[in-house]
């Protein structure tokens, strides 16, 4: 009841899938990801066990077909799964099994496989395929374009309700503790995968940063602008300085590491304008 897309980029070791279903908070249940280790999307009545079991099995170094084999061949009701995988060097693995419902189907290719059933047509998993190739970036930015171009082209030919995407690399986390990455969800929602987008842009405001070429000087119409959003806000009063107020301001929003009293990152700059500026 799903479709999806696992995939990795060998370059910048990163794992992750991207998934969006008329089903809620698809993001508990399929994606699984793993930095060095790979990545796993299960689904179509899904058995969960199937994440971390194939995490753990690639983890000892068997390929994402092996894997594959071995979760399917003890389980009674494998008929009814699709599951998708990722190794550690790219090789990918999907399985459709033959009592999923119409229209059920998947593709690999290098470093990704796309499946998912109940879909809209072949049309589906064709486009996903397509726009995951076609696009540049970073995955997380190619996952979300394959998914969307999936949603579009019909996705689960019951509706929409969730979407997510989870992305893993070394040291990724916040803080650098761990390698969970990107993971974000849109539990229950009536275009969930659009919205899973600006999440993930949120995240890239947040977390990202601009070079310095990309830096707004804090002065002429950028520091007119931003003297309106603090007096909107009420943090520039009359016995308040521009700095302090500014100081306050960024920090409530959680910029402190794109912006100063001196410059601003453009997209945090536009983001504000859009949000605080009418």
């Amino acid at each position: 009841m799903t479709f999806s897309i696992v995939a990795c980029d060998l370059k910048e070791k990163t794992w992750g899938v991207a998934v969006a279903s008329k089903f809620p908070a698809v993001g508990a249940v399929v994606p699984w990801a793993q930095a060095g280790i790979g990545a796993v999307a299960t689904q179509s009545f899904a058995n969960t066990s199937f994440g971390p079991r194939g995490l753990e099995m690639m983890s000892q170094g068997l390929s994402a077909k092996k894997t594959l084999e071995l979760l399917l061949k003890d389980d009674p009701e494998r008929e009814h799964r699709q599951v998708g995988l990722v190794d550690a060097k790219g090789n990918a693995a999907t399985f459709t099994g033959n009592i999923c419902f119409d229209w059920a189907g998947g593709v690999t290719g290098k470093g990704y496989a796309i499946q998912g059933n109940i879909l809209a047509g072949a049309k589906v998993i064709a486009g996903m395929e397509k726009k995951f190739l076609a696009t540049k970036g970073d995955l997380p930015t190619r996952l979300y374009a394959a998914l969307l171009a999936g949603d579009r082209a019909g996705g689960d030919r019951r509706g929409r309700q969730s979407a997510a995407i989870y992305v893993a690399r070394p040291n990724g986390g916040y803080g650098g503790f761990i390698d969970r990455w990107i993971d974000y969800r849109v539990d229950d929602h009536e275009d969930p995968v659009p919205r899973l987008g600006e999440l993930i842009e949120l995240h890239q405001l947040y977390f990202g940063k601009s070079p310095e070429n990309e830096r707004a000087a804090m002065k002429g119409k950028t520091l007119e602008q931003m003297t309106e959003i603090l007096k909107s806000q009420g943090y520039l009063k009359k016995k308040a300085d521009f700095q302090s107020a500014f100081t306050a301001f960024i920090g409530n929003e959680n910029f402190e590491e794109r912006a100063t009293a001196e410059w601003i990152d453009k997209p945090v700059l536009k983001y504000l304008l859009k949000k605080f500026i009418r």
